[in-house]
């Protein structure tokens, strides 16, 4: 005769960590990243939920929040790159880039960095001055572009612009 288990008698000391399993209920309109994980926008609102609770949210324009997210899902091991990748239709790369922006620069970096995309770095408005200066001063767009060290397509850029205005 089979001796039979007695449950009231196992000891979870010594080699076993128990851990109560919650059933994931996920809302209907909730797109699934993985079993357990998953997102779903109400209005202008993204929400993820873990086990159908949610975890984070962020407004649907707010990228900084978004990258932040996508990087803490995998860093805190929630779900891996590809199955963000798939499920939100976002290269990995950019996944990965988010999540070695974390582990090296933190938090804190994702709201706090000071925005340089859209910013002139050679043509600062010193240079926009001398530049402006010496096109009215009768010298060419090429040998002004060949004195500040820009090329001649940034100077008519700014020309055709208007930052950069000649007096004659």
């Amino acid at each position: 005769m089979a001796k039979r288990a007695d449950c009231r008698n196992f000891d979870l000391s010594q080699q076993f960590i128990a851990m109560q399993m919650q059933i994931p209920i996920f809302p209907t309109d909730t797109k699934l990243i993985n079993n357990t994980l998953g997102f779903r926008k109400q209005e202008d609102m993204v929400y993820y939920l873990h086990n159908g609770s949610p975890i984070f949210c962020h407004q649907e324009q707010d990228w900084n929040n978004y990258r932040y997210i996508l990087a803490n899902l995998v860093e805190n091991r929630l779900c891996n790159i590809k199955e963000l990748s798939d499920a939100l239709g976002v290269n990995r790369r950019n996944i990965e880039r988010y999540v070695k922006t974390l582990r090296e620069k933190g938090s804190d970096w994702f709201f706090n960095r000071e925005e340089k995309r859209g910013d002139c770095y050679k043509l600062n408005p010193e240079k926009l001055k001398e530049a402006e200066r010496l096109i009215n001063e009768f010298y060419s767009v090429i040998d002004v572009a060949k004195i500040l060290g820009v090329t001649e397509g940034a100077l008519r850029y700014h020309m055709k612009k208007g930052t950069i205005k000649k007096k004659w």
